[in-house]
């Protein structure tokens, strides 16, 4: 991640994403709406500036979020909301070792590498794989391991603590994934419609508890004085998620 960046934002409690700036060049002036923020000013690391206009910035160094929410994006990735469930419900942590099938832009793998062991991304599109790698190497993030593979066929590796599937057509893939799963481990699906939820639940063998499906909704609220209501841009659905645990071999 390059530390030369910087965000800028509007001062005060209420915050939009418009009012933000990700700034990669701090080698030249920054144009926003209200003004020009002088390269000079850019350099400075955590603290406010003005603009030509006399408008109020505050400026700091991102976060790994900050790079993240910004990483190159092909195939639609698995949003943060839901990200965040799957690593809660399975309990993934430091040593855990998982395998993704359908890597697309590497949404899952970027985001969930910071709190595995290691991850194995399986992706069989040659542009899906280069973006992947892409995004790996702009977050400076080096455990996870991207392979041209297709899970439909065969799995290599053995004894995983979870096997994600983010595919079209997941229950084809049960078998193999349930035989790359250690005992105790989770099978999880992440589908947009509840028919490739039903299917995937209906595939599973006697080996794998269903769990179970849910979807995630997200709610956002505008608080600004006496003002209290929801915002219209929430993000109510995204996909359904079905989730299965290995209980024998």
């Amino acid at each position: 991640m390059d530390k030369n960046s910087r965000i800028i934002t509007t001062k005060g409690r209420e915050h939009f994403p418009e009012q933000e700036y990700f700034v990669r060049d701090i080698s030249r002036d920054f144009h926003i709406k209200y003004g020009i923020i002088k390269k000079e000013d850019l350099k400075k690391k955590n603290t406010k500036v003005k603009t030509s206009m006399n408008k109020e910035y505050c400026i700091f160094e991102p976060q790994f979020i900050d790079f993240y929410k910004r990483i190159r994006r092909g195939p639609q990735i698995i949003p943060l909301k839901d990200i965040g469930f799957i690593i809660s419900e399975t309990g993934i942590g430091k040593d855990s070792v998982i395998l993704e099938a359908g890597g697309g832009s590497g949404g899952f793998s970027c985001f969930a590498s910071r709190y595995v062991n290691k991850i194995v991304s399986y992706e069989i599109d040659d542009e899906n794989i280069d973006l992947i790698k892409n995004n790996l190497k702009t977050l400076g993030i080096r455990n996870v391991v991207v392979k041209k593979a297709d899970i439909y066929g065969k799995i290599a590796e053995k004894n995983f603590d979870m096997v994600l599937l983010d595919l079209p057509e997941p229950w084809k893939a049960v078998e193999n994934a349930s035989g790359a799963l250690k005992t105790g481990g989770f099978l999880v699906s992440y589908s947009p419609t509840i028919m490739q939820s039903q299917q995937f639940v209906n595939a599973l063998t006697d080996s794998l508890m269903h769990i179970k499906t849910v979807e995630v909704s997200e709610r956002l609220w505008k608080i600004e004085g006496q003002v209290v209501r929801p915002i219209s841009k929430s993000t109510i659905h995204s996909g359904f998620i079905t989730f299965a645990r290995k209980i024998s071999k």
